[in-house]
């Protein structure tokens, strides 16, 4: 076939054959083989679910009101989709929603049923598969024959799947020649839960412990007065906190590139609900008002960059030197090659200032993106896992008229969906069910007397007792005595806790078999 056209419905095709199998060679290879022949970068961002421009506005409704009769045979290519989808982004101004939807409705007609349905689900984010990101990695490696860990460094630094496709295409120097840019952001390194303080300490040799902090994750980039202030998702809030860039700017250096939490602390310096801390990111959670004039504190604990030298190579030990000086007080609390005794004491430092727990780290490891490696390490006592809401029935009673009780799925670290391993209505304060039955009613994709489903977008933080074996449930697992704590919208349903992770909980011995 000429190399020049990937055709759409070899996409479609593509993205049905990865949800009906379990097995992550097959996702490699079906994606590898397009990856392979693509002509654009936009074979990527369809493959996980996203519009190569970004989200392109077109609402739930106006999407599905849109139905010319499909085409018979398929015809488009991977090229025409993305330019009619990049035409439509840029309608505006006088008669741009007749424009919008007269655009739209030419590009359906020109679709097969198959097609017309990908593209509803890509324009609603219902395909956007953060749980693919992993696989498509070893997919472009796959495809243009270069190291795994060349092409993960690159999509570290780039952001960009699509981007990193295209440079490794052009072969490893390409891949090689992705710099960390001051301004750009940096996905961010994460870390794996440890069994237990000791272990952690086993584990990693000579590490530093630090405070887990129950804040928003951070990453500041500073190039003389010009500051940048990202979330986890890489999503850019500078304008939302003035404070911060202020805070930035005083900072005793001329470049730098941090990695950290921010919190709003209370007068005594504790910290307050997460909820208020998320309202001023603009996820508007809880009480408005108030909120606004909270000060957010910042804490960092990397440094990978600074004054021209990046040190996202260096070892944690050398980083955290760069850290000192850079950032001065506002370093997280911490103790560098504690003993056990003293560890210890730092963790019942951290609970007892109202914080998660501690975090673990090899003074040896580079910062690496992506992967949660055991190079970091996180010591809660209570478990807590992040899934995502799946549905929600309304409530009876007080509840009335409310959706209350949540359907909670795990991830599957194979980029299928979210696998169900239980239900909880406890933890929800009234301005939370009020809340999340507004946010809820907004992203439905069925609305049943008894249960509404959603689309798989919420991330949501429970605490449980532990997990059971359970044949209720299609991963053979259920949690026990889960409650809500709060909603995560900083995460993406790819950073939830995959099912793997929750089967780790369940009690030594009782290991369920997978169905």
């Amino acid at each position: 076939m000429h190399h020049g056209h990937v055709l759409f419905s070899e996409v479609v095709e593509t993205s049905a054959a990865l949800a009906a199998t379990r097995s992550r060679l097959a996702k490699v290879a079906a994606l590898a083989e397009l990856v392979r022949r693509m002509s654009t970068p936009a074979v990527v961002s369809f493959l996980i679910g996203v519009p190569s421009q970004g989200r392109i506005g077109a609402g739930y409704r106006t999407v599905f009101d849109i139905a010319p009769p499909p085409a018979e045979q398929p015809g488009l290519t991977v090229v025409e989709v993305d330019e009619a989808l990049g035409g439509y982004a840029s309608i505006a101004g006088k008669g741009a929603v007749q424009r919008r939807a007269a655009a739209l409705t030419d590009l359906f007609g020109r679709a097969t049923a198959a097609e017309q349905d990908f593209l509803r689900r890509l324009l609603t984010g219902e395909l956007r598969q953060g749980a693919l990101e992993g696989v498509m990695v070893d997919a472009i490696a796959r495809a243009a024959e270069v190291p795994v860990e060349v092409v993960r460094r690159a999509y570290m630094l780039s952001g960009s799947l699509p981007a990193t496709a295209v440079a490794a295409r052009e072969g490893e120097s390409a891949l090689a020649a992705f710099r960390l840019e001051v301004g750009r952001p940096v996905r961010p390194m994460l870390a794996s839960p440890a069994e237990s303080l000791p272990e952690a300490l086993a584990e990693l040799g000579a590490c530093v412990v630090e405070h887990k902090l129950d804040g928003a994750r951070i990453q500041v980039h500073r190039s003389g007065e010009q500051v940048h202030i990202f979330t986890r998702n890489l999503r850019e809030i500078t304008g939302t906190v003035p404070e911060l860039v202020e805070l930035v700017c005083g900072l005793p250096c001329e470049s730098v590139v941090l990695d950290g939490e921010t919190l709003a602390l209370t007068d005594d310096g504790k910290p307050r609900p997460f909820q208020e801390t998320m309202s001023r990111f603009g996820a508007l959670l809880g009480a408005e008002g108030d909120t606004r004039s909270l000060l957010l504190s910042p804490f960092f604990f990397d440094c990978l960059h600074l004054d021209g030298v990046d040190l996202l190579d260096e070892p944690l030990r050398e980083r955290l030197a760069a850290l000192r000086k850079a950032a001065g007080d506002h370093v997280i609390p911490g103790v560098v090659e504690p003993d056990e005794e003293r560890a210890a004491a730092v963790l019942d430092a951290a609970l007892a200032a109202g914080h998660e727990g501690v975090m673990v780290k090899s003074l040896e490891s580079v910062y690496a993106a992506g992967r949660r490696g055991r190079a970091w390490q996180k010591v809660k006592p209570v478990h807590t896992l992040d899934l995502v809401v799946l549905g929600v029935e309304w409530g009876s009673g007080r509840r009335k008229g409310l959706l209350s009780n949540l359907h909670l799925g795990a991830r599957d670290p194979e980029g299928g969906p979210p696998v169900m391993v239980g239900k909880t209505f406890k933890g929800l304060t009234d301005e939370l069910l009020a809340w999340q039955t507004r946010e809820l009613l907004s992203i439905a994709t069925d609305r049943g007397d008894w249960v509404v489903t959603v689309r798989p977008e919420l991330v949501i933080e429970i605490e449980l007792d532990g997990v059971q074996v359970s044949p209720r449930y299609p991963g053979g697992v259920a949690l026990r005595f889960a409650r809500v704590l709060r909603y995560r919208p900083d995460k993406d349903p790819a950073e939830a806790d995959t099912i793997d992770a929750v089967r780790a909980l369940l009690p030594k011995g009782g290991t369920p078999t997978p169905p």
